[in-house]
């Protein structure tokens, strides 16, 4: 009984969050963040190949670019836009900040 209540209980959370986010905002807003991370990437990059005050300020702006596109990623999901109604345009405008 324990283990069918169990089931029962795994079946209806995954259908609860399978029911999240249907507006398409979830992928959006990971894409936003994934390319903000590919940015601070090259930031990185940027900072192996400096020395000191300016390697410094390079990997602080990487850290800036992934914690803004943490942020953006978060207020897209809370925003819960519509990503679906937006024009390709739309979106790769939101995706690379311009």
């Amino acid at each position: 009984m324990k283990r069918t209540s169990t089931i029962v209980a795994a079946i209806g959370l995954s259908l609860v969050l399978a029911a999240c986010g249907g507006k398409g905002d979830d992928k959006l807003g990971d894409q936003v963040q994934e390319a903000a991370e590919n940015k601070a990437d090259k930031m990185d990059a940027m900072a192996d190949n400096m020395s000191g005050t300016s390697e410094d300020l390079m990997q602080a702006k990487a850290d800036a670019t992934r914690e803004a596109g943490d942020a953006k990623e978060e207020a897209i999901d809370d925003a819960d836009i519509n990503a679906e109604a937006l024009t390709p345009a739309e979106r790769a405008k939101v995706i690379n900040g311009n």
